[in-house]
Parts: structure tokens; sequence; C-alpha cells
């Protein structure tokens, strides 16, 4: 019961502090996307300690983040991930469904950091809105962030990955960051239940570019699925069961 009182006051603390941090930020990020970028650091770091403090959820980085101009392909489990990732890299661009972009505060500051917006519905489509978004901020180094399965996928359960983040591994030539993950243990995809423990995102060793589409997307399963298990299993997800 305790937990439950914790994980209730968490979620309406970190709900109400959105609006506030971009209320405060909303004047740098109107004139600087490192201002919406700084906002956005804020809240993620901010909710984070509260995560900690509160329901004694601690965040946890490892690998090696990378800092120049990459493709990450992540894991994704909660909306935890997206925090933790984006507060991670320096200068984090996602690809995200369209429909995020009219979303409260989210949406507004989205569209100042020109995160990537696309439309899921129409498969095709959406990765060729990807490829042509990605060659027109060639100029602007970053990590460019997409979620494999294309949406949160619950520990535990298995989602086929879609072959945009092979075209993107094939048009952009660079290096591939793989990112596993078990933060969905901690924080589901529904619910007001938080869990207390140690939430890791795992930034995995890099895929080098040239590789084949099919031998890249089995690579990039493969690893990502193999390390997301074993951070199951070391929050004793499975003993749970």
């Amino acid at each position: 019961m305790l937990q439950w009182i914790r994980s209730i006051t968490f979620v309406v603390l970190a709900t109400v502090y959105m609006p506030v941090v971009g209320l405060i930020y909303a004047p740098w990020a109107m004139f600087s996307k490192r201002g919406a970028y700084a906002g956005c650091k804020a809240y993620a770091r901010g909710t984070m300690w509260m995560a900690e403090k509160i329901v004694g959820m601690r965040c946890e980085v490892r690998g090696v983040v990378p800092e120049g101009a990459v493709l990450v392909a992540a894991k994704h489990q909660s909306f935890l991930d997206i925090l933790m990732i984006f507060n991670a890299l320096p200068v984090a661009k996602f690809i995200m469904k369209k429909e995020i972009l009219w979303t409260p505060v989210i949406g507004l500051y989205a569209k100042r950091m020109e995160m990537v917006a696309v439309n899921r519905g129409k498969r095709g489509a959406a990765i060729s809105k990807m490829l042509a978004d990605v060659k027109a901020g060639e100029a602007e180094p970053g990590q460019l962030v997409i979620y494999s399965q294309g949406t949160r996928v619950a520990p535990g359960l298995s989602m086929p990955y879609k072959t945009g983040t092979a075209a993107l591994y094939e048009q952009m030539g660079q290096v591939c960051v793989p990112v596993a993950t078990n933060a969905g243990y901690f924080w589901p995809r529904r619910g007001f239940y938080r869990r207390p423990g140690v939430a890791v995102v795992a930034f995995l060793e890099p895929i080098p570019p040239g590789l084949g589409r099919a031998e890249f997307m089995k690579k990039l399963e493969n690893v990502v699925e193999t390390r997301s298990d074993a951070l199951l299993d070391e929050a004793g997800f499975r003993a749970a069961q």
C-alpha cells in the first residue's frame, strides 16, 4: 500500500512538473533550440530525481554514450527510457509518431527541437519521410534515435523489428548504436504503480556501417533483445512472474 501511495504521488508531481518546466523555459525556447533542449533535459533530470527520492527507482545509464552523428536504435518499453536516452545523449533527435506534435508542451518543444515526425499509419510513406528529414538535417550533427519496433513493447513480450531502421542505416552510412533497457519493468506502459529498483538503459557495442540489410537487422535484434532480457533478469522480472 505504501508503494502505491508513493507511486501515485510521483505520477501526480511528474505530471504537474511538465507544464511548470515548459513555462519556465518557454521564453528561452521560443528563440533558441538550445533553450528547448535545456528545458527538456531539466524535465528529464527532475523527473528521474523524483523517481529515486519518492519511489526508490534509480536510473542508470551504462556503456559508452555516443557524442557524434550516429544512428541510435533503441528498445522501447516505457516513457522512462525516452527520458533516460534523451538526457544521456548530447543532441538527441527522436523519430516519433506525428500525433505527438499535437500533445501539449511535449509537442511544442518537439517542434522547436526539430524532431522527426512520421505518419506510422502509412509504413512506406513513413520510411520515405524519415529518409527525407534525415537528409535535410545532415548539416546538423546529432544522434538520430529510432525505436526499431515502432512502439512500446511490454517486458516479456515480443514484436518484430521494422525495416525503417535498416533503411536509415543504409541511407545514413553511419555507425548504429543499439540500446537495451529494462525500464518497462519499473515504469510500465499503463497504470500508476512504479516499482523500486535500478532501471537501466545500456548503450551497446556500435554496429559499423556497410552491412547488408538482413545481416544488420539480425544482428541488431539479437544484441538488443539478448541484453534487454539479461537486464530484466538482473531486475528480477522473471522471478516475479
